[in-house]
């Protein structure tokens, strides 16, 4: 089994950790905002190493197809230049590339590799291995990690990372089951920092 330490052909995808998506939200992940403290660790980690980091970001027009007064099914949320579309402050990104999705009237995309130039680039950079952390688990997080394992990326799911949205209960454990059925690797902090991460860094 390869080692979880992150090395040349890794990258870090971040998805979604914006302010719609926090307590307090339009569209609040319960302890949605419990997962920074660990991205943050992953980002000190991945920049100490040169790795590319990525963070991704529903950026949508204010008549977006996916919201309710459109005949969508979500609350008006992530409007593109609005405080609920910013990244949460408390995230250090640092000089993290930013991908915006969804950023047509009529098209929604849950993954960050949909109708983005996503794969593309990291293909470009020799990324073969991809590093999955955000929000939500049950949505925007589950259609990235399968979009990227049909892109041929191996992916590493973070678990204490993600936290889902539960419409329905259990959505969250479902949809982690199909990533990892789907052949992504399930780990958590610990894991890197047993195989020689510094959680410092």
């Amino acid at each position: 089994m390869q080692s979880l330490q992150p090395r040349h052909g890794d990258a870090l995808i971040i998805v979604d950790l914006q302010y719609d998506f926090l307590p307090g939200g339009a569209l609040a992940v319960t302890d949605g905002d419990a997962v920074i403290p660990v991205l943050n660790a992953l980002i000190g980690v991945f920049e100490a190493a040169a790795l590319p980091v990525v963070a991704t970001r529903d950026w949508h027009p204010e008549r977006h197809c996916s919201f309710q007064p459109q005949g969508g099914i979500w609350h008006p949320h992530c409007i593109a230049g609005s405080h609920g579309a910013a990244f949460a402050d408390a995230l250090r990104l640092g000089g993290a590339s930013v991908v915006s999705k969804a950023t047509g009237v009529d098209r929604d995309a849950y993954s960050g590799f949909e109708g983005t130039a996503l794969g593309e680039t990291l293909h470009e950079q020799g990324v073969r291995r991809v590093f999955v952390g955000g929000l939500a688990t049950d949505y925007c997080v589950l259609q990235t990690v399968l979009d990227a394992l049909k892109l041929g990326f191996e992916v590493v799911l973070l678990t204490d990372a993600i936290r889902a949205v539960d419409v329905q209960a259990g959505d969250g454990a479902r949809a982690m089951a199909r990533m990892v059925d789907g052949g992504a690797r399930a780990a958590v902090l610990d894991d890197l920092i047993a195989a020689g991460v510094s959680a410092a860094a």
